[in-house]
């Protein structure tokens, strides 16, 4: 799968809603329930970040929801792509990225949303074929005035910031004509998780499911 291609996937993925889900997910009992409260609250497009040691496991379990498509976040090396490929994982997102990184997403045809910050980081992505990138960290390199700016020169880059973004900054992102999607941490708090508070993340992602853009 080349970049170009892998860029038609992830955009076909951002398109299903207006949030991806960024999950760390610490117990592994959580990752069915959870996945199936996101879906039934319309946030099918899940990231599950390879942060803790559960997370491997955790993309298996919840690739069996229906309704879910699974992807492996914070993919920084070659070995964690195969791994992430290995568990079922239909993308995969990095907070950057590097040659050794591209050639295993090519390798393992893995839809590979990878990360900028800066205008020589986008081209250099767009030259290999990347139209559909993450800008991370978002807010802490200057939000979606930013991200509009960069969307000047370069309106052909497309985006899903992540990175600090709340329900209420969400929107100012989401109304950017460079910005498919966002992804946002807030729909799966640590504290309703270690509950088992399902339906308190259910409401969480309805209410992110329906945000304009």
């Amino acid at each position: 799968m080349t970049p170009a291609e892998q860029s038609q996937h992830a955009l076909a993925l951002c398109q299903m809603a207006p949030v991806i889900p960024v999950l760390v997910i610490e117990d592994i009992a959580h990752a069915l329930p959870l996945a199936q409260a996101l879906v039934a609250g319309g946030l099918p497009v899940l990231e599950v970040t390879l942060r803790t040691d559960c997370a491997l496991d955790a993309i298996r379990a919840m690739a069996q929801v229906e309704g879910a498509v699974v992807g492996a976040g914070t993919v920084l090396s070659p070995q964690q792509m195969e791994a992430a490929a290995q568990a079922g994982a239909r993308f995969a997102v990095s907070p950057g990225a590097t040659p050794a990184l591209i050639d295993a997403a090519r390798v393992h045809n893995m839809p590979l949303l990878p990360g900028a910050q800066t205008c020589s980081e986008v081209m250099a992505l767009l030259e290999q074929g990347y139209t559909v990138q993450k800008f991370f960290p978002a807010e802490s390199i200057g939000g979606a005035s930013a991200l509009k700016s960069i969307g000047g020169p370069l309106p052909q880059v497309t985006f899903c910031p992540t990175g600090g973004i709340s329900v209420t900054r969400a929107p100012d992102y989401l109304s950017l004509p460079n910005v498919a999607c966002v992804g946002g941490s807030w729909i799966a708090p640590k504290d309703a998780m270690i509950r088992g508070d399902w339906q308190a993340i259910t409401d969480l992602a309805r209410a992110a499911s329906q945000l304009p853009r």
